[in-house]
């Protein structure tokens, strides 16, 4: 295997979470019947340029299906986190009507919304219908395609080159990350402000969030690679900002090399403590398999444990993040008894390799279980107060990651 990037060959391995399905491919009770396709979840390190991959073991159309259930919109502090980030863009950039804003994997929506409401023209990129189609019914126009150097110069052609163009959490999910970053170059307007957000590898490794790691994720960023991988296209980094989303994210802000942005001082220190912690050698990678099989036994003991005094565990949300570490300890239906989850695209399926019902969110009042285990641990602050509720019965909520902990 080589890396995607700079085709160095890959021999350093992160961690290996064993062979999964992939995490957005909820089941149906027909398809419970039938055989699931399970790869590695074998993470290597590019020790040439720093890039932490995946290999592709799934193509981008096998993961991002027409009937995709994952809905930006479900979520309210990502969707708050959207609309600051118009509001702070429209504002720093000086965007007004005669623009044209484009988001690369748009998904349904939930960002694009607010620039149309500030009048300006905008358009999203976004393959899976599923979700493409509730953007149009907001008025957003969203083209079902996955974003590439060709489709650029397509955009070109037909209308010219954006003000700005915005990539959140899309960066990681591209197999060819050489050509996603040259349509880029090429749609990007000469002045024009291109945009990524992606969780940082920092936080990954010292956090130890290895259930961010799923078959989706080809890609695990540190600024150090990301830099590079602009540059080969010539991008250059201007600013970068660290965002609390997603347990820990980096927000890049990139332009051509020409460009009249100046950089700022935020780039070279976010290098420096990248390399300060251990990201340009293999000593910053070592210890995450160790504290990842930790969290795994420590997960194992709580839940038997529970389950030997007869106490009743569900989770919330039916993450992916959730799937990873639940295929990862062997949880089964055996262990929890359901997940919860407000996405009425995943209400009624089950949960892939761990076979566990979704339900909405419902089931919680109706079960009364005694511990809730909250899968997708970002949004705790969200999902607590939604849910408080289940202290008048004596239930209590549980994460594992970075550490156990019930409250």
């Amino acid at each position: 295997m080589i890396c995607r990037h700079c085709a160095a060959p890959l021999d350093f391995v992160l961690i290996d979470l064993g062979s999964q399905p992939a995490s957005n491919a909820y089941l149906t009770e027909a398809q419970l019947e039938q055989s699931e396709v399970h790869a590695p979840l074998k993470v290597f390190v590019c020790t040439c340029c720093w890039l932490v991959q995946l290999p592709e073991h799934h193509s981008s159309d096998e993961l991002f299906t027409p009937d995709y259930a994952y809905f930006s919109s479900v979520s309210k502090s990502w969707v708050a986190h959207a609309k600051l980030y118009a509001t702070a863009m429209i504002e720093r950039f000086a965007l007004s009507a005669s623009d044209w804003v484009v988001e690369v994997a748009s998904n349904d929506g939930y960002l694009l919304q607010f620039f149309s409401d500030a009048g300006i023209a905008c358009t999203g990129i976004e393959p899976t219908a599923s979700t493409a189609s509730v953007a149009r019914a907001r008025g957003i126009e969203s083209l079902e395609r996955f974003f590439s150097g060709d489709l650029a110069d397509e955009l070109v052609a037909q209308r010219g080159h954006p003000r700005l163009i915005a990539a959140n959490n899309v960066l990681a999910h591209v197999p060819d990350i050489n050509d996603f970053v040259t349509g880029f170059a090429r749609l990007l307007a000469p002045e024009g402000v291109a945009t990524f957000e992606f969780p940082e590898l920092r936080n990954l490794i010292a956090k130890c969030q290895f259930d961010t790691i799923y078959h989706e994720h080809y890609s695990y960023l540190s600024l150090i690679a990301v830099k590079r991988i602009l540059a080969s296209v010539g991008l250059r980094v201007f600013d970068v900002e660290h965002l609390a989303t997603h347990g820990g994210s980096l927000r890049v802000f990139a332009c051509h090399d020409a460009a009249n942005h100046a950089t700022t001082d935020a780039v070279a220190q976010a290098i420096e403590r990248e390399i300060a912690e251990g990201l340009a050698d293999e000593r910053g990678y070592r210890a995450l398999a160790a504290q990842a099989f930790a969290i795994k036994l420590d997960l194992i003991e709580f839940l038997v444990k529970q389950k030997r005094a007869g106490a009743r565990v569900a989770a919330y949300g039916a993450a992916a993040k959730g799937n990873t570490l639940l295929n990862y300890a062997g949880v089964h239906t055996d262990l929890i008894d359901f997940v919860c989850d407000a996405a009425p695209s995943k209400q009624g399926r089950y949960m892939p390799g761990s076979h566990i019902p979704i339900l909405p969110p419902a089931a919680l009042s109706e079960h009364r279980p005694d511990f809730v285990l909250i899968l997708p641990w970002n949004l705790k602050d969200e999902i607590v107060p939604d849910y408080d509720y289940i202290r008048e019965w004596g239930g209590r909520f549980v994460i594992c990651v970075p550490t156990l902990e019930v409250f």
